[in-house]
């Protein structure tokens, strides 16, 4: 027994029409997934416990028409098991198919009434009379000849169980869905018949042409092949107006049917087409151009090459869909909630984009910019309306630049987003509307203009945030609102707002005496994971500072898109202005641009800007204030109130009480005090001027196309101490460091001697990160990339002068670490994936939900003291 296949598009409404008793659930369950069948039976079963209910159905429909809408919404193969052999019960559907721009489909099972009447009367679930039956056949059979004209696409009726037993369901790919096809690719501007422009382009872009040896419909008797196999993509609009209108249509339809190319139509060639089929065109807009050449073909060759014409341009698609949904090319451009559909509001939209009704003074229609709007995920490359220059826009592009208006070719080369360009030998055609005009208003790049406002739902609610070192970052609600707060109230502008660093997690609570941590627990994290060699970085008692450094003011306009705001910025770890004095912000970030200069360091790293994440001293530039009103206080306070109690056991034992060492205990907690006070002391003094502010800068974060989490610390340690010169430099000092081999007993005692003599002396502490800054253990997940190890004088400052008591100390050893460690490692992620955004410039969004992200982490209830 032969198979009859059914064919049906990868994304489709499948409605299911037929009586009761005609099979349609065995249908569904024989060649669907339980998954993609949405029943009317079940959803009257879901909303009142009985799937006969009759009283049921409206609110059965009301489920039924919401799963399927959400699945259309996904793109997913819906199919909707009910009678529906109603028009009013198909119509909710069809307009659910238009609505998410899939294909509606009907399977009819034109069942004999008999055969139907035989089942339902062997079902104990179906009580109505076979009146029923005739009613369902009855109108069933009035409406099946206006299937298409209620809007379903494709209609496959089935006459008999015979033949339904034989079906074979087929799928096949929509004729948009090229994402088997990963380049890499070349996609090319509107042609508009300047062929020697073309050919151009094609040799640069090192493209060779053979000789045709077929015999083809082509009068263009050349193939254009890359030899490393990369594919040529044409936006359209090869016809009218230049010079070389047919030669520019055979170069294209060579390569596309021998493999070299690909083509999506314009709306010229949409134009040409309804010429062709003999509608009446009135020739203008460059269509003139197009007749001439074909009327000056000869007779016995015109007729053949117009049918060859016209079949290659009907079988055009509206757009492709490329590079496993990477990449989507469509003439006009494509909104994201049409990549890979299939309606004639696509089909629309790619070739013609969307318009407002209106017309400008120059009678050219008025068009929506859709691409300011755009938040898709692939990127879109188009044509249509020509620009100046091609800019890119929300992951969009325009690379129609106006070859045949004496502009330029320009080509996309995919995946590397370079753009090569020819310019236009001649102006082949006056322009209606000037190009300068489509350039989008003032003196900032398009992205930069679209991101002059973000948008408040962009960072609203609950957020999860895709990142290249975690499968997402989830950021609650809660924390989100008060990220909001603090970016809106008193951040830097968001478009110097780039990176945000993450908070450092301590070392696991040490065993050694009377500490409360030390290095050897941070050796042991890394020994445990793998890691071979660690860095121990000096930590300095100052404030976290991410400077942004441009070569001059041009740089921040084209590369920040900020205007009149100096050469830079110094911003804290929570994104708010570091200066309040912008003379001090100024004279810093001069002395760093200067240094930078003299160095060559713009030379050497091609870089117009570079990110810097320092350490900014001293201590009471930032926290002045905290000082003045909780540490000075406190000290202050502990030292009157110990002493007074000093002096009054004392004369409680001259007059011979047994105070039993009250005296030493009190005296020994004036030490503590003592040493709070010289604590905090250390890492303040006074800034009378530029010089005494220093600069430790520590890791080169990105310049122009890199960051450089790939390199050593070792690496930036050298290159800031080459081009920073921080021996040398004012302002700049200098972060001492030792690289440590933990299985070398000798070089770990030493690196635990290191801190211990620099703590002794009064510093902070040290910073051990592996020797590679992106390091991953044995199963490849990157091991934290930073342990802080603060001394034990330091400490008091942050848990209180009698932390080392032993009763507190004992205490506090219970401290947990991990909700602390996982909360840095979070905040690595997202500061990491902010710079990669920023350097493969990202929308500004798109930057900027990262460092957003950094800063609502920074709401987690963790104790502040870790």
């Amino acid at each position: 027994m032969n198979e009859k296949t059914l064919h049906i598009p990868d994304m489709s409404l499948v409605v299911l029409i037929g009586t009761s008793g005609a099979g349609k659930s065995t249908f569904a369950s024989t060649h669907f997934k339980p998954t993609e069948v949405v029943s009317s039976d079940t959803c009257r079963g879901l909303v009142s416990d009985d799937e006969t209910s009759m009283e049921a159905t409206e609110d059965a429909f009301d489920v039924l028409h919401y799963i399927a809408e959400k699945r259309l919404q996904r793109g997913l193969v819906t199919v909707v098991d009910a009678t529906n052999v109603q028009p009013r019960a198909r119509r909710p559907l069809v307009a659910l198919a238009r609505k998410y721009h899939v294909l509606p489909v009907a399977i009819v099972l034109d069942i004999p009434e008999r055969i139907c009447r035989e089942r339902n009367e062997e079902r104990d679930d179906r009580d109505f009379g076979g009146h029923v039956i005739s009613n369902q056949r009855r109108d069933m059979r009035r409406s099946l000849g206006k299937l298409r004209r209620e809007g379903f696409r494709i209609i496959h009726t089935l006459s008999s169980p015979e033949e339904v037993d034989r079906v074979r369901i087929e799928r096949r790919p929509l004729w948009s869905d090229y994402r088997h096809e990963t380049g890499p690719f070349d996609i090319i501007g509107d042609v508009h018949g300047c062929c020697d422009e073309l050919e151009a382009l094609l040799q640069t872009l090192g493209y060779e042409a053979e000789a045709l040896a077929e015999e083809t419909a082509s009068q263009y008797r050349k193939l254009w092949r890359h030899p490393e196999g990369r594919k040529a993509v044409f936006v359209g609009d090869l016809v009218d107006r230049g010079p070389r209108v047919l030669d520019a249509f055979d170069l294209t339809r060579n390569m596309v049917e021998h493999g070299t190319g690909l083509c999506v139509p314009g709306n010229h060639e949409n134009k040409l087409l309804r010429k062709l089929r003999g509608k009446n065109v009135k020739l203008k807009h460059g269509l003139e151009q197009t007749v001439a050449e074909l009327e000056a073909l000869p007779d016995e060759v015109r007729e053949s090459y117009e049918a060859s014409m016209r079949d290659f341009i009907r079988n055009l698609v509206s757009h492709v869909v490329l590079d496993d949904g990477g990449l989507v090319v469509a003439h006009a451009g494509l909104k994201e909630e049409m990549h890979g559909r299939a309606s004639g509001k696509v089909k629309s939209f790619a070739m013609y984009g969307e318009t407002s009704g209106e017309t400008d003074e120059f009678g050219l229609p008025i068009r929506y910019d859709w691409a300011a709007d755009y938040r898709g995920d692939a990127t879109v490359v188009y044509g249509h309306t020509p620009v100046p220059r091609a800019e890119w826009l929300n992951r969009t592009i325009n690379v129609d630049t106006g070859c045949v208006f004496g502009g330029e070719l320009t080509a996309l080369r995919y995946p590397e987003r370079e753009l090569v360009s020819v310019e236009a030998n001649a102006v082949h055609c006056d322009p209606i509307r000037p190009l300068e005009y489509n350039a989008r208003d003032g003196e900032l790049s398009a992205q930069h203009a679209a991101d002059h406002v973000l948008d408040v739902q962009d960072f609203s609610g609950k957020l999860r945030i895709d990142t290249t070192l975690l499968p997402s970052v989830t950021i609650r609600e809660g924390n989100s609102a008060a990220a909001l707060e603090a970016v809106s109230r008193f951040a830097v502008h968001p478009k110097w707002l780039i990176h945000l660093p993450p908070t450092m997690s301590p070392t696991h609570t040490t065993k050694r005496q009377g500490y409360l941590e030390a290095p050897e627990e941070a050796f042991a994290y890394y020994r445990k994971h793998g890691v071979e060699k660690v860095v121990c970085e000096e930590k300095h008692m100052g404030s976290r500072a991410i400077v942004v450094v441009c070569r001059d003011e041009e740089v921040v306009r084209e590369r920040f898109g900020l205007v009149d705001v100096g050469i830079g910025t110094v911003y804290t770890r929570t994104g708010r202005p570091f200066f309040n004095d912008d003379a001090h912000e100024e004279g810093l970030l001069e002395r760093v641009h200067s240094t930078l200069t003299e160095t060559g360091f713009w030379e050497d790293f091609e870089t117009d800007w570079v990110c810097l994440d320092t350490e900014l001293m001293p201590w009471s530039v930032k926290a002045q204030s905290l000082l003045e009103q909780q540490y000075a206080p406190v000290g202050a306070a502990a030292n009157a109130t110990l002493g007074a109690a000093v002096d009054l056991i004392e004369q409680t034992a001259a007059r011979g009480i047994d105070v039993k060492g009250l005296d030493t205990r009190l005296r020994e907690r004036g030490e503590m005090v003592d040493g709070y006070r010289d604590a905090y002391r250390n890492y303040c003094w006074p800034v009378e001027s530029l010089d005494d502010i220093k600069l430790a800068p520590f890791h080169i974060l990105a310049t122009e196309d890199h960051t450089y989490f790939d390199k050593s610390h070792v690496w930036h340690m050298e290159k800031i101490a080459e081009y920073l010169r921080t021996d040398e430099a004012p302002s700049m000092h200098r972060t001492r460091y030792r690289v440590v081999e933990l299985d070398d007993e000798e070089a770990v005692r030493a690196g635990v001697e290191w801190w211990d003599e620099m703590t002794g002396q009064g510093g902070e502490g040290m910073v051990v990160k592996p020797f590679v800054y992106l390091t991953r253990d044995e199963r490849g997940r990157v091991v934290q990339p930073a342990l802080k190890c603060r001394g034990r004088e330091y400490l008091r400052i942050i848990y209180g002068p009698e932390y080392t008591t032993p009763a507190y100390l004992e205490r506090l050893r219970k401290r947990g670490v991990g909700k602390k460690r996982s909360l840095a490692f979070r905040e690595f992620a997202l500061g990491y994936e902010s710079l990669e955004r920023f350097v493969r410039r990202e929308p500004l969004r798109r930057v900027h939900e990262c460092a957003f992200g950094v800063l609502a982490l920074e709401s987690e209830p963790v104790d502040p003291r870790l």
